[in-house]
Order: structure tokens, then C-alpha cells, then sequence
């Protein structure tokens, strides 16, 4: 399976579970493999320079963009708009609710954890090292003249 066939089936939601505000910043940071305290630090500078934009847009994200909790077996998506957590309890028992919760955070710890920022643009300068040594071997003239001592034999 490609990459291609992975982001197709990836759909943005607000995170329910890690929510402060609505939870968009949260499913802003899982859609995109952010680190979530730099997506809150980058809405928090956005309120700041924008203030009045920032606000109508996030009321907006948090209205239109429906929410999903994790916490179970199955993915619950809520498509009203609601502020926070959702606000139905569960009739399951307290200990349930925190086995649950402990699966759901080992299942979590055991997924393969993304590539950081860092990682990634490390793996591009060595990618564009590698490229930049073979477009120098490819384009000197000794690599024509090898070339031509292929052809010869």
C-alpha cells in the first residue's frame, strides 16, 4: 500500500479526548503529524496577530468539523457542534471507563510514532547531499571519458 492510498482514506476531525477548546488544534495536529504544543503555540500566535479573523474562524472549525473520540474499541464521531468534551456520560462503570482508557493509551504508545520535524528535514539534507555528489560525478568530464572507455570495450 502507497502513501497515496493512505491519505485518502485520512479525514480531519476535532480530537474529543485532548481537547481544551473544541479540540481543534488537536485534530489539526493529528491530520497534519504535528507536535500538538506547537500547533497550540502557532493558534495562540494567530489569535494574537488576528484576533477578531482567528476567532470566527476557529468558532467556525469547531461548528463544521465534527468531532471524533478515540477512547474504546471504536471510533465515536459526534457531528453536532458542541465546545469541549462531549457531555454524555457513560453508562459503563468507573473501572471500565479506566481500563479502557489504559488500552486506548497502550494501543497508542505501541503505534509507530511519526517522524518529527527534525527527522525528516535531516533525511532531506543527506537525500540532497547524495544528489549534489552525483550530479558533480555525472557532470565532470572524466565521467564522459569513462563513458567512452564503456563504449570501446
Amino acid at each position: 500500500m502507497n502513501t497515496y492510498t493512505n491519505t485518502r482514506e485520512r479525514r480531519l476531525y476535532r480530537d474529543a479526548d485532548r481537547a481544551i477548546l473544541g479540540g481543534v488544534c488537536a485534530g489539526l495536529a493529528d491530520y497534519f503529524g504535528l507536535n500538538l504544543k506547537v500547533t497550540r503555540f502557532l493558534a495562540i500566535i494567530t489569535f494574537l496577530a488576528a484576533m477578531p479573523f482567528a476567532i470566527i474562524g476557529y468558532l467556525g472549525a469547531v461548528c463544521l468539523i465534527p468531532a471524533a473520540s478515540y477512547r474504546g474499541r471504536e471510533v465515536r464521531v459526534e457531528s453536532h457542534c458542541c465546545w469541549g468534551r462531549s457531555r454524555r456520560r457513560s453508562r459503563r462503570s468507573r473501572r471500565t471507563r479506566e481500563r479502557i482508557d489504559r488500552e486506548f493509551e497502550a494501543a497508542r504508545e505501541a503505534a509507530p510514532p511519526k517522524p518529527s520535524l527534525n527527522e525528516v528535514r535531516e533525511r532531506y539534507k543527506t537525500l540532497d547531499k547524495r544528489l549534489a555528489e552525483l550530479e558533480k560525478k555525472v557532470t565532470s568530464p572524466r565521467f564522459q571519458l569513462e563513458q567512452e572507455f564503456r563504449k570501446l570495450k
